[in-house]
């Protein structure tokens, strides 16, 4: 592969994270739109049942080759089960429950810890090279995240200490599924196409959400009938955005960059998600926010253009 085509393969990745990034960091948002109207445990796992059923046919309609897939995914039932409960139902859960603590800013900020824990995971899974430069983006990275912190100084202490620190901690816990989730979906990429680990994943991790459906809100599906048109246009956002169209972004990226490559990208994020809960939720940042914001930019083109170039 020539160095033109290899530069250009590159620049689609990188594009595909930006868009991917710009949907993640709306999460935030459609969790808070739904919190009203639905239990965060019906937040967090029936958009993955519904994306999970949607991508079905992908898998089984109009493919002669379904079975070798079925039996492939057998063969490699364990990491995609890994990849399905440890990762994803983790990420979700713990994202989904934490937000709906917290405040939606704060889901943003505590993103960053996804490009950290990402680089460390990669690092022993994949054997990929965290270079003293791909350090130096992390923390600079981190250190602008720190800077955009002060975003929610300024709200009422409404929510209660104790509440807002177990929301930090859940989402802190959703960061490291869904780290686990992106290096070992790399790992997968050997063996299957990225519709097949997003279906087989998500089989998993739907299977597994049914007990916590039935003990935490066994009434959950009729909760739909009383959702808004607001609530029902951010329940199909998760399902069909966040958890199908980002994720194959995502995945397409990831067989033209490293994994700490694209972690550092997932830094836009906070800054992302920042400003949708300045426009929508009304959340206030401090002036030293745009510090933050100018770090975390520049620790992503320091070690983009650094991968980028010849």
């Amino acid at each position: 592969m020539d160095h033109v085509t290899v530069r250009s393969r590159y620049l689609v990745g990188i594009l595909w994270l930006v868009l991917a990034n710009l949907l993640w960091a709306a999460q935030g948002i459609a969790v808070k739109m739904l919190d009203r109207g639905m239990h965060p445990i019906a937040i967090a796992v029936l958009p993955l049942c519904l994306v999970t059923l949607l991508l079905s046919p992908a898998i089984f309609w109009r493919r002669p080759d379904w079975r070798t897939s079925l039996g492939t995914a057998w063969v490699h039932r364990t990491p995609l089960f890994l990849t399905g409960v440890g990762g994803q139902l983790v990420a979700q859960i713990g994202m989904t429950l934490g937000i709906a603590r917290t405040l939606a800013s704060d889901g943003a900020i505590l993103n960053s810890l996804v490009p950290i824990f990402s680089a460390i995971i990669a690092t022993f899974l994949l054997r990929e090279r965290l270079t003293l430069l791909r350090v130096g983006a992390l923390l600079l990275g981190l250190s602008g995240v720190l800077l955009l912190s002060p975003i929610h100084w300024s709200q009422p202490l409404s929510l209660g200490m104790n509440r807002a620190l177990g929301g930090n901690a859940l989402i802190a816990l959703g960061c490291f599924g869904s780290a686990f989730y992106n290096v070992y979906s790399k790992r997968l990429l050997n063996d299957f196409t990225e519709i097949e680990i997003l279906f087989f994943s998500y089989l998993a991790a739907s299977l597994a959400s049914i007990p916590l459906l039935v003990a935490l809100d066994p009434g959950c599906l009729r909760q739909f009938a009383f959702l808004t048109v607001r609530e029902w246009g951010a329940f199909g956002f998760l399902a069909i955005f966040i958890y199908g169209v980002s994720m194959v972004l995502f995945l397409h990226a990831l067989r033209r960059v490293d994994v700490i490559v694209a972690s550092v990208s997932l830094y836009l994020v906070p800054i992302l998600g920042a400003f949708f809960a300045m426009t929508f939720l009304k959340e206030r940042i401090a002036p030293q926010g745009f510090l933050g914001f100018a770090a975390v930019l520049l620790g992503m083109v320091v070690i983009l253009y650094r991968d980028f170039a010849p």
